[in-house]
């Protein structure tokens, strides 16, 4: 398997890119990225005493955006630091070494890269690392790096900081629907919420605008929980339009995905978003998926359908559901 970090170096020198790489007309950045005055993704402040607003700006940031910015989360940034520098040193491997956790066929983890068929479109400019994080049953250290020898240390730190947050968003969310607050985690998975960690590495391309690092999508997730390096290049679709989201030093970015849309019945907006590269600049991004475990069932809960407001979602196993989204087949 050819990885993105070798055909990079030969797209260096030849300072053009594999005809794979190149975006339709339709989907280059170069082309469809705004470049008028655009608004700023929303920012939460967690240490806001006053938790009604919170809940507030959280209802309105997923309502109208799917997405949104927190800040003093709780999670210490030297935990994030020491997740940003070990999944860095990783990448920055001799290839042989990263390897030894290639994915296998079958299963969702390990290294790899994305290169898909000629018949489903352009490939992406990136390089991965998938692996489980929570809960310590789903978790196989087979798939996380050996080297550099701090890497499980600083994992399992910054997830023991996550979990406390995740609980608190799900809590707000539901308050913010008029539901007790545990009633998105519950239905979700409650305890058996899985954290799917992926680490992207998008090097330097010779013709960005041309290319994408990933494409237009929503996450299949519950929520996402994001951190980038200091590269920007995360793009949302707002108001018909694609823009840049700018994010701010220390933030959790925080993306409303599929399943969370599906429960509250389209209330809350799952976001289409899509990464761009740079040309000399390597940008990296750590998002966690919080998942329900594959035999959950996720439909619109029973309150927020009626006669007047039928499901707008087909009630599903999550094993299913993802089956389906990563095999393109309509849900």
């Amino acid at each position: 398997m050819e990885r993105l970090q070798c055909v990079t170096s030969v797209s260096k020198e030849a300072k053009t890119i594999p005809v794979d790489f190149i975006r339709s007309v339709d989907e280059q950045p170069g082309i469809t990225t705004s470049h008028g005055p655009v608004p700023a993704v929303p920012v939460i402040d967690m240490a806001n005493t006053k938790h009604d607003q919170i809940i507030d700006e959280i209802v309105k940031a997923s309502q109208e955006w799917g997405i949104f910015q927190v800040v003093n989360h709780g999670i210490p940034p030297e935990a994030i630091q020491q997740l940003q520098r070990v999944g860095k040193e990783f990448f920055e491997l001799p290839q042989e070494e990263k390897e030894k956790v290639a994915m296998v066929p079958g299963q969702l983890e390990g290294y790899g890269t994305k290169m898909t068929n000629k018949q489903e479109g352009p490939k992406n400019w990136v390089d991965f690392l998938f692996h489980n994080i929570w809960p310590p049953s789903q978790i196989n250290h087979d798939f996380w790096p050996k080297n550099p020898p701090e890497y499980r240390n600083a994992n399992e730190e910054y997830v023991k900081h996550m979990i406390p947050l995740v609980d608190q968003l799900l809590e707000y969310l539901s308050l913010g629907l008029g539901l007790d607050g545990n009633v998105l985690k519950a239905a979700s998975g409650g305890d058996d919420l899985r954290y799917l960690l992926k680490i992207n590495y998008y090097p330097p391309c010779p013709c960005p605008d041309m290319a994408l690092g990933v494409s237009a999508h929503t996450d299949m997730s519950a929520i996402t929980l994001l951190v980038p390096n200091e590269v920007q290049g995360l793009q949302v679709f707002k108001d018909d339009h694609w823009i840049n989201a700018k994010y701010i030093p220390n933030a959790m970015i925080i993306h409303i995905g599929d399943q969370i849309e599906i429960l509250s019945n389209g209330k809350y907006k799952g976001v289409l978003h899509r990464t761009t590269v740079k040309k000399d600049e390597t940008r990296m991004s750590w998002p966690v998926f919080c998942e329900p475990p594959p035999d959950t069932v996720i439909g619109p809960l029973p309150q927020f359908v009626s006669d007047k407001n039928p499901a707008k979602f087909k009630a599903k196993k999550f094993k299913d559901y993802q089956y389906c989204k990563l095999n393109k087949i309509p849900q």
